[in-house]
């Protein structure tokens, strides 16, 4: 009997905030352990917490961006569980009534267009972090009570590959739109794996087994390799799989039992009497619908329709947003778009990784870029005289044209003057020369090299090879 996988995935991410969920205390990484802390997020007793605003937008923000309905009437609640990193012996979340809901997430996978369907996108507060050493361990609340919003996606996913695809497209689409920072390493991205196999064909799950301790999605693409293939061996075998919590062993490349796994009345979930229900105005949201920005996927599209950029170049420019400003301020209305992404992705990279500097330095305006690429269409320069005028161009912000009146870089095009370098050229390589003539057609382009050496770059390279082959033909 042939299995399919069933994934659905429970990705946490810390909100860009200044401070935490329910006080002042600093949201920053790095701090010495147990600095940025109050009474507030240590729960003592007496104390009320007051929502973050900057939170509450944020989480709506990206309810927008998966395209979720917002309700206009969300509470918060007490997930009551008693673990060392919670000082509350409780987590304030949503549970029956969260800010976002029913939304989707579209990517792109094996060159088609995804979608996998959002449960929900809910605000709760982080906990503390545990480190255990030799003989003792220890608890640094610095994390506890930073915001912290849970997206929760339906099992739509169906290999390890598709689902480590959604979670860059997720990041991906978060970090650009200011959410979060997304560095997995500082502990801003976790994610939960939920995953069953069933019968391929069928519509009934299988028994879910939560996947615990990801610290990186390909952490995830390796727990799901293992995972997969030993749930469709036990039920192969005849074994039946019970609901559990299991943790991934990076290192061993295995998933190993933690314990059975939680229902929801096991944690006794109850409104929060400290905190009132949020109930967003209409102008509120409207405002923050309008600050939605464009999406990757969609600019990507776009670029390709608009500008007729193959997929590979926009690909590159939709991932970084100051590149792809500057060429859509560059190629607006250009007849030659293709040539000035090149110049962009290869060029203008290389030099601003060369020299440790950002677009935001950049000396030269969009416009003289696509003045540059004009120059080169126009026939006044060569390609190769082109990469010369970029550096100066890159180092001083003088226009291209200037560049290359000063340096005396104009293209040669009178037939006179290249017919004289081709003749030398033809007379010191007969060997090329014979060979070209005995039919060999690729001696053409050494020759056209010879041309342009002898010229400096400067003979107009058409010219150049038409008249080469006239004079070998004759």
């Amino acid at each position: 009997m042939e299995y399919e996988a069933v994934i659905g995935l429970e990705t946490h991410v810390q909100l860009k905030t200044k401070s935490k969920m329910w006080c002042s205390c600093a949201n920053a990484f790095g701090a010495p352990p147990n600095t940025n802390v109050c009474p507030v997020c240590l729960g003592m007793p007496g104390v009320l917490p007051v929502a973050n605003a900057e939170a509450l937008r944020l989480t709506v923000l990206t309810g927008f961006l998966l395209n979720c309905e917002i309700p206009r009437y969300a509470k918060f609640d007490r997930k009551n569980y008693f673990y060392p990193d919670s000082a509350k012996n409780y987590q304030v979340t949503q549970y029956d009534r969260p800010s976002t809901r029913e939304g989707f997430l579209e990517f792109e996978f094996e060159g088609t267009i995804q979608r996998v369907r959002i449960t929900r996108a809910h605000l709760e507060e982080d906990v503390g972090k545990n480190t255990h050493f030799e003989r003792h361990s220890g608890v640094d609340f610095n994390r506890a009570g930073v915001p912290l919003l849970e997206i929760v996606s339906e099992p739509d996913l169906t290999s390890a590959d598709q689902a480590h695809a959604y979670l860059n497209a997720l990041t991906e689409l978060l970090a650009k739109a200011g959410i979060s920072d997304c560095d997995m390493e500082k502990g801003m991205v976790r994610c939960d794996v939920n995953v069953s196999v069933r019968p391929k064909g069928t519509t009934t799950l299988g028994a879910k087994i939560e996947i615990k301790n990801m610290n990186s999605f390909s952490g995830v693409r390796r727990a799901l390799d293992f995972e997969i293939p030993r749930q469709i061996e036990a039920v192969s075998k005849g074994e039946k799989l019970r609901q559990e919590t299991r943790r991934w062993d990076d290192l061993a490349g295995i998933t190993a039992p933690m314990r059975s796994k939680e229902d929801a009345h096991d944690y006794r979930y109850f409104p929060d009497p400290d905190l009132l229900p949020f109930t967003p105005t209409e102008e509120w949201i409207a405002a923050i619908r309008a600050t939605v920005p464009e999406l990757p996927l969609a600019r990507k599209q776009r670029l390709m329709r608009d500008f007729g950029l193959p997929a590979g170049d926009a690909e590159v420019l939709k991932s970084n947003d100051a590149l792809a400003d500057f060429f859509e301020k560059a190629a607006g209305g250009f007849r030659n778009p293709k040539a000035i992404a090149n110049w962009i992705i290869n060029n203008l990279s290389a030099q601003l990784a060369a020299s440790g500097t950002s677009l935001a330095d950049v000396r030269f305006s969009p416009a003289q870029l696509r003045e540059l690429v004009e120059l080169v269409d126009s026939g006044k320069i060569s390609s190769r005289i082109a990469q010369e005028v970029f550096v100066d161009l890159f180092s001083t912000g003088e226009s291209p044209s200037a560049i290359v009146e000063r340096k005396g870089l104009a293209q040669v095009s009178d037939t006179g003057a290249i017919e004289k370098i081709c003749d030398d050229v033809i007379a010191a390589n007969p060997g090329p020369a014979a060979d070209f003539r005995a039919g060999k057609v690729a001696a053409l382009n050494f020759l056209k090299g010879q041309v342009m050496k002898l010229s400096k770059g400067k003979a107009n390279p058409a010219v150049a090879g038409e008249i080469l082959e006239r004079k070998l033909q004759s």
